[in-house]
């Protein structure tokens, strides 16, 4: 049902999910960041409390490891949860219940974790792993795209995608990148990445239009005078 990547840029400390599933708007449930704490992926039957609730332990000094464990105990059905987590000092923790769909699996690698379920083979996120490791010294969102391209060359999910998202938070209290691609018949990473490439020269001029307006660059849309 899900597929997902989470990263952290040790150059510059952002934190960034992608994620891709079977389901509509993916981007709204299951992907969780914030800047200086970390960022956390639920997926399979998600319980969408688990990642701010994660993400306020990560904040107040718990490991990832630990984050994780307080806030799947506090809830029941756990059984149904896949999670992954990474913290500030790029820490991973995750996990997966018996009751995660199909063919699932979670790893573990250099400042990242992927995992998914329904997957059409294991291997899925290993190349996912590699992808973003052999990727390392590119921006942070590219990395991740990468993981998700690696993803469904080596099959991807069971059954076909519909929606894909990738978020990014660096020192600023909302996210640089949150771009979503909510339903599509047919190859919401490609979208999602064709997304990606429209917004990337803009990223750094939105925000400077938030912190500065006085210096916000125009763009010739009406009314932008």
């Amino acid at each position: 049902m899900t597929f997902s990547i989470v990263g952290r840029c040790a150059e510059t400390g952002q934190f960034g999910i992608a994620i891709s599933s079977s389901s509509i708007a993916v981007g709204a449930r299951c992907p969780w960041l914030r800047a200086g704490a970390g960022a956390v992926a639920t997926q399979n039957i998600t319980l969408p409390a688990l990642g701010p609730e994660i993400l306020d332990l990560l904040e107040a000094g718990e490991s990832a490891s630990v984050a994780l464990d307080k806030a799947l105990t506090r809830h029941g059905f756990s059984q149904y949860r896949q999670v992954a987590v990474i913290d500030q000092h790029g820490a991973t923790a995750l996990f997966t219940g018996n009751q995660a769909l199909g063919l699932h699996n979670a790893l573990a690698g250099e400042q990242c974790v992927a995992a998914g379920n329904l997957l059409a083979d294991t291997a899925v996120i290993s190349a996912m792993v590699a992808a973003f490791e052999a990727t390392n010294g590119e921006a942070l969102a590219d990395r991740l795209l990468a993981a998700m391209h690696a993803a469904m060359a080596a099959g991807g999910e069971a059954g076909p995608v519909h929606s894909a998202a990738l978020s990014v938070v660096s020192d600023l209290l909302w996210p640089i990148v949150d771009l979503r691609v909510d339903w599509a018949e047919h190859d919401p990473i490609g979208q999602l990445d064709q997304l990606w490439q429209a917004y990337r020269p803009q990223m750094d001029d939105y925000v400077i239009r938030a912190l500065d307006p006085t210096r916000a660059p125009r763009y010739g849309v009406p009314g932008d005078e």
